[in-house]
């Protein structure tokens, strides 16, 4: 396919449209905040609430209107989407669960090593029959289980762990259960054959080997950010291929004229759109086509963000989430967003909802050196703010300082 020709202010155009930041608002509502991780494929969750949750603040820079309950009825209600292992800790669509069987085939195999583990899984599954969903706290099963996931991003990689837990994170991953909701940071399992339609269940996997999985997951991800280079990158994070497998991968999808490669002036690798999204392409190219500016606050591990090399060399704005940095070497703060203003990035602030009082309290705003300090520009913050007040029903909003 021939290469696009990009300068760099219409390489970020293209970013910022693609990703629903700039212009009019295309999502809204429920529907909207669907439509929204179709697009991406997946968004990434994050348990951690200073002033909303990841997947949730992901949504809410984008879906006009959206409100939290609108994601937990689509995850828990409507069974539109489904938390499950994809980058990282994931959400993504029901209907994608057909391909990730070869996922779930190998975690099963990979909880048979377990000794004793098969037959506390038959104790958790008849538990869950007669009584309904379950979490670690709440299942009848005692003692110590000597157990580690499949999954990279778990952490537990312990000798010993609470058997309940093991249990009923091994059959989570293996697609037995799904998470049935949420109280908190609490997980409650139940049955994927009691919440997921059967025909998602025996849908066969769509894809006919493992590299026709790994082709479909690395359009995915070029989907979720709008463009990425093929080279090694945090977008590709949980998807299982070599530098080889990933060379072959795009290769075979430029072939297939799935993937549109383009040079961007200044940038020394090209980088790759999906085809499907030439429209944001085109509409980016048209210098003269005026397009609404909006001021919006992105999540920490936004989708936007996983190339955070890529941003910076697009964007010139380098950011880092700090949250596990140790206090007295953070740069900015423990739980810090991003500032997209028009066709940038224009700084990033530090807020913490306390729901006790209903506030809003914004620690610091720190503005780029490159960016002046506008009336129109700070309007454009305090707007964001309010809405970001409102998501997390804040009825006011104390500014504490403000370091631009």
């Amino acid at each position: 396919m021939r290469e696009i020709q990009l300068t760099l202010e219409q390489a970020r155009r293209f970013l910022l449209l693609k990703q629903g930041l700039l212009g009019e608002y295309r999502f809204a509502g429920k529907d909207g905040a669907l439509a929204y991780v179709k697009q991406a494929g997946c968004i990434q969750f994050d348990p951690v609430d200073v002033c909303g949750k990841n997947a949730e603040l992901t949504l809410q820079s984008r879906v006009k209107g959206f409100r939290k309950t609108d994601l937990q009825a689509l995850l828990y209600a409507d069974r539109m989407l489904v938390d499950y292992p994809d980058k990282e800790l994931a959400i993504f669509p029901a209907e994608d669960w057909p391909y990730f069987a070869a996922c779930r085939a190998r975690s099963y195999a990979h909880g048979r090593q377990f000794a004793g583990l098969a037959e506390l899984e038959d104790r958790a599954i008849a538990y869950i029959k007669a009584n309904g969903p379950v979490s670690a706290d709440t299942l009848p099963i005692d003692g110590e289980l000597y157990w580690h996931s499949a999954i990279h991003w778990s952490g537990n990689w312990h000798k010993n762990s609470k058997a309940a837990r093991s249990v009923l994170e091994q059959m989570y991953t293996d697609g037995r259960l799904v998470i049935h909701h949420k109280q908190g940071s609490r997980k409650f399992y139940d049955l994927a054959e009691a919440q997921l339609p059967a025909r998602l269940l025996q849908a066969p996997n769509p894809c006919s080997g493992e590299m026709e999985h790994i082709k479909w997951r690395v359009l995915r991800r070029i989907g979720a950010v709008g463009m990425l280079p093929n080279r090694r990158s945090d977008a590709f994070l949980g998807i299982p291929m070599t530098t080889e497998q990933r060379n072959l991968a795009f290769e075979a999808l430029e072939q297939e004229e799935k993937i549109i490669p383009a040079r961007v002036a200044g940038l020394k690798n090209a980088l790759y759109a999906r085809a499907e999204d030439s429209c944001f392409l085109e509409q980016a190219l048209q210098e003269n086509a005026p397009l609404k500016s909006r001021c919006e606050l992105l999540a920490p591990l936004d989708p936007f963000l996983w190339d955070r090399k890529l941003i910076e060399a697009v964007f010139a704005f380098r950011y880092a989430w700090e949250i596990y940095t140790p206090a007295e070497k953070r740069k900015y703060g423990y739980y810090v967003l991003p500032i997209v203003y028009g066709e940038g990035f224009a700084g990033r602030l530090e807020a913490a909802a306390d729901h006790k009082t209903g506030t809003l309290h914004v620690k610091h705003i720190w503005l780029e050196e490159s960016v002046r300090k506008t009336k129109k520009l700070m309007h454009a913050i305090d707007a964001a703010l309010g809405r970001l007040a409102r998501f997390n029903l804040c009825g006011s909003i104390v500014e504490e300082t403000s370091e631009p």
